[in-house]
């Protein structure tokens, strides 16, 4: 394997599939199998989810909420999906822990450093819920605080396309992706993607980025072998 230990980010819409909100059971289960084949291949993962199938905290601000109970909310919907995810995970035969950014226990532990890599050690997917547990910070923004914080290899961010584009490829069919590119090169270009804050935080402290496509079966163990697919991103 290329990685022996990275940090999953997947977006809360895509656990939702074709509907505009809550679960599809096909996904969690493709996902939770993809996770599966790569932890029994001896990968240690991290796993930090977003919660825009429940409810996004920025959204909830422009219809009349706080923005930081928006986003208070907004934490409570990651661990929800963390929650879906774990179950998935046993029932796909995968060992995974929850552990959550705010104190809330029997639901999941306490989130610190030195306990998501004491399970990661023992075998188990370790499934970081509740963001940073600060408002105005983003899953992308957690999702790079964690990598960083438990020493991942890799920052490994599944959506439902295949990399980085010059463009919008379902609008311009001239666009054309990206197999790598410097952190600069994206600042330059001007290309979207993750929120500054967590970009800079992977920029500054060396944690490459692999945008892939999740949805399609086997890319996860594919990137973990060093399979040329999706876009890297690195100093």
């Amino acid at each position: 394997m290329r990685y022996k230990r990275v940090l999953l980010k997947l977006s809360g819409e895509s656990l939702a599939g074709g509907r505009k909100e809550g679960f599809s059971v096909e996904v969690l289960a493709s996902y939770a199998r993809q996770i599966r084949e790569a932890a029994d291949a001896g990968v240690q993962i991290g796993i930090v989810i977003g919660g825009g199938n429940i409810f996004r905290g920025i959204q909830g601000a422009g219809k009349g909420f706080d923005r930081v109970r928006g986003d208070q909310m907004g934490m409570l919907a990651t661990i929800i999906n963390s929650l879906a995810l774990q179950s998935a995970l046993a029932d796909a035969g995968a060992k995974a822990k929850v552990l959550t950014s705010i104190r809330m226990e029997p639901v999941g532990e306490l989130y610190s450093k030195e306990k998501a890599l004491e399970y990661l050690a023992a075998g188990h997917v370790v499934i970081i819920g509740g963001g940073t547990s600060n408002p105005y910070f983003t899953t992308d923004s957690a999702s790079a605080l964690r990598g960083i914080e438990i020493e991942a290899e890799a920052l490994l961010k599944g959506t439902r396309v295949d990399g980085v584009y010059t463009a919008d490829p379902e609008k311009d069919p001239h666009a054309t992706k990206f197999d790598a590119l410097t952190f600069d090169e994206v600042y330059s270009r001007g290309l979207k993607i993750m929120d500054l804050t967590a970009f800079t935080l992977c920029r500054e402290n060396s944690l490459p980025i692999v945008i892939f496509d999740m949805d399609t079966p086997g890319n996860l163990g594919k990137i973990l072998k060093g399979d040329k697919i999706g876009t890297i991103i690195k100093n």
